[in-house]
């Protein structure tokens, strides 16, 4: 009888133990394989580098593109900003050099942000740049320029939409009622329809997905869901729907982590950790994701807003990632007249400096291996179809630099900005570590990188 019932607490707990199992896998929305998926991947893990571009009627408050939101105001109130869009130096040839010459591989235009107004020329709304005094579709000029210098191109659209009439008003509304009362928000949605909503965006999508050729990738933004019952959700937004119509209208398209689909395997592409610092890109090492990134504290241009990012430190931002296997997506935004102001083309500029002769330590590069140690102030980044390791000196070392038990490892060493050869030092020969004589003085490289041909 105990045996029995011992046998029957056995099986009764692998019983739920496998109900355990089968409740915690995740669903799924398609039938790609892993491999397939990793494929369709391929470029994109290996570009590393991209540029965002956020542009909209608040480059003309030139206060943060938030300005809606944090002032409070009514469409009325804005309407100045679309009455007077007139960006008359727009030129996106310029804007898609100046990315090229910066090594960016793929570019994300914002072509509707939370205000609303499309930068494309869509049937489903007055509210576009072909209504206003500057009367061109400004996403097909975007395309065009960016495809011509090979850039792969994608697409931000806001999820968010202050200006259309059926959205409606929640926690992230610039009319979101004082007090956050509920009675008030019922009065405020009166006659506001989020199916009439969802159709629309589904009817944008699919403009955007199907008049401008191939699409590469396609960046929603964003969920919040709860906020006291008035966020957001992927319910809201019909996300697994949605995220059907894009896969099959651009089947090789990449979709990122926004839609709110975290309960499916596949809802999404990759991981988009938002303005964090460089130390905290170590958490997501051995997960498909990409940090965006601003040279400032805001996204679109604001004109009095100072805490501009140095060289270096954009450098950091930009090796970190690598050397934690993911991407770095750095923004620009414009000004209204539709260029870059003279502090992003600085940025830009010295990005391109440094990435004209170190982008091999970049492209195709991941994080290294766990036998490989980083010295102290120096960051790893590994190419594995070469077999080369490259050690970024993100602090100039002096002399010599000692590569902990690197001994018999290392084939040739050099600097990849010149390819001048690095000698070995001979007092090295009873350890386990390779040291390095380098210059004295450092090299006139933001960030000198030094590459490692494995044996």
């Amino acid at each position: 009888m105990k045996k029995n019932l011992y046998r029957f607490g056995v099986l009764l707990l692998l019983a739920i133990t496998m109900l355990q199992a089968q409740a915690q896998e995740k669903k799924r929305i398609g039938n790609e394989t892993p491999a397939q998926k990793q494929k369709r991947m391929e470029w994109w893990t290996h570009d590393r580098f991209g540029m965002f571009i956020h542009w909209g009627l608040y480059a003309q408050a030139a206060r943060h593109e938030w300005v809606k939101r944090w002032e409070r105001l009514t469409n009325d109130q804005y309407q100045p900003y679309f009455d007077m869009f007139n960006p008359d130096m727009f030129d996106p040839k310029a804007w898609a050099k100046s990315a090229k010459a910066a090594g960016m591989k793929y570019a994300v235009l914002t072509t509707k942000h939370h205000e609303g107004f499309c930068l494309f020329d869509s049937k489903y709304t007055d509210y576009k740049a072909t209504n206003t005094a500057a009367k061109r579709d400004l996403v097909k000029e975007f395309v065009d320029a960016f495809r011509a210098e090979g850039i792969k191109i994608g697409f931000y659209y806001s999820l968010l939409d202050w200006h259309h009439p059926d959205f409606p008003i929640d926690a992230y509304h610039p009319q979101q009622p004082a007090g956050d009362a509920d009675t008030a928000y019922a009065r405020l949605n009166k006659g506001r329809d989020i199916a009439k909503y969802r159709q629309y965006m589904k009817n944008q999508i699919t403009e955007l997905l199907t008049k401008y050729g191939k699409i590469d990738i396609m960046w929603l933004d964003f969920s919040y869901p709860g906020n006291n019952g008035h966020g957001k959700s992927s319910e809201d937004w019909g996300s697994v729907e949605l995220l059907k119509l894009i896969r099959k209208l651009q089947p090789g398209i990449l979709v990122d982590n926004r839609l709110g689909l975290e309960a499916y395997e596949d809802g999404a592409d990759f991981l988009t950790p938002e303005q964090v610092k460089p130390e905290e890109l170590e958490k997501f090492r051995g997960q498909t994701w990409e940090t965006c990134q601003t040279f400032s504290g805001s996204w679109g241009y604001f004109r009095d807003e100072n805490t501009w990012k140095s060289t270096h430190d954009l450098l950091a931002l930009l090796i970190t990632s690598v050397s934690q296997g993911g991407n770095l997506i750095l923004n620009v935004g414009p000004t209204a007249r539709g260029v870059f102001d003279d502090r992003a083309q600085l940025a830009l500029t010295n990005i391109s400096n440094w990435m004209k002769f170190n982008n091999r330590s970049i492209y195709g590069c991941t994080y290294a291996p766990d036998t490989y140690k980083a010295p102290p102030n120096t960051l790893l980044t590994y190419n594995p179809l070469t077999k080369r390791l490259y050690v970024h000196l993100m602090e100039y070392p002096g002399s010599t630099l000692t590569l902990p038990g690197y001994k018999g490892k290392v084939k040739y060493c050099q600097f990849t900005h010149d390819n001048s050869e690095i000698l070995r030092d001979k007092t090295d020969a009873a350890g386990n570590d390779l040291i390095l004589k380098l210059p004295a003085q450092k090299p006139n490289v933001e960030v000198p990188v030094i590459e490692l041909v494995l044996n």
